[in-house]
């Protein structure tokens, strides 16, 4: 086979692609179209441009608590996500211990359970133990379902690191932990960072487990949810779900750049 066959460009599958990312994408377009409009009327023609739904939406009280409380169940999740992470994956990367496969398939459970199902079950388990509904329930529930993507998001920078570097640091004297901080952790530390934001924005935006596990304080996607049945609270929702909107690609994107940076290069034709 020729290598300019190989290399030959496949325009019935760019432009699938290109229909495809305009499938998902044009539509939360409009997000930030109407939220500049001076309507609460989510249709076309528009009226005039305007920015008073954003000064609706910083004089917004509940929504602004419960933006809140989405913040602090977020970071509270990617810290604790992130470092179970860490040391699971350098679990599977660095030992051989029995069972490996189903104890690797069982952390991995929550990104194939349906979230709905996931979160009755909790729901019932924390029922039966008598633990009241609060934003503690909630960070718990998102700690289970973040935790296999800190663990993906972590594996390729320990399977990428020179395990001879820390036999290297062992042989010099240092125990187990100040290894670790001294010659893992500045290795793998963007894959930490990108953990972070990428658990952070998983939290962030969920919305099944926290309706199901949220008492009376409720994170952003609930307060949103239970603010779409009233038109005139409509467009100051728009408004903060078009600065969410923005900041999740900056977040995803950053998280993307960070876990590639500094990955190892793989030797093509010995060089």
């Amino acid at each position: 086979m020729s290598m300019s066959y190989i290399n030959r460009p496949n325009r019935p599958l760019h432009v699938y692609a290109l229909l495809y990312l305009a499938f998902l994408y044009v539509p939360v377009l409009f997000l930030p179209l109407f939220s500049f409009n001076d309507s609460i009327f989510i249709a076309f023609p528009l009226k005039e441009f305007t920015f008073k739904w954003y000064e609706v939406m910083f004089n917004n009280e509940p929504m602004l608590a419960a933006l809140a409380n989405s913040v602090k169940v977020g970071v509270v999740t990617s810290i604790v996500a992130t470092f179970l992470g860490i040391f699971a994956a350098k679990a599977v990367t660095r030992y051989r211990m029995p069972g490996r496969g189903p104890v690797v398939a069982f952390i991995m459970l929550p990104l194939v359970i349906p979230g709905i199902i996931f979160g009755v079950s909790l729901l019932i388990l924390l029922s039966e133990l008598g633990v009241r509904l609060s934003l503690y329930t909630v960070t718990l529930g998102h700690i289970i379902v973040c935790v296999p993507f800190a663990m993906v998001t972590m594996i390729p920078r320990f399977e990428g690191f020179d395990a001879s570097i820390e036999e290297a640091s062992s042989d010099l004297g240092e125990n187990m932990w100040w290894t670790f901080w001294r010659v893992t952790f500045p290795v793998v530390f963007p894959g930490i960072i990108a953990s972070f934001l990428l658990c952070f924005t998983i939290s962030f935006d969920e919305f099944i487990i926290a309706f199901f596990l949220s008492g009376t304080e409720p994170t952003l996607p609930i307060y949103m949810w239970s603010q779409l049945r009233f038109p005139d609270k409509l467009p100051g929702v728009l408004a903060l779900g078009s600065i969410i909107l923005m900041v999740s690609f900056v977040v995803v994107f950053a998280a993307h750049w960070i876990r590639n940076r500094g990955m190892p290069y793989k030797r093509v034709g010995g060089v």
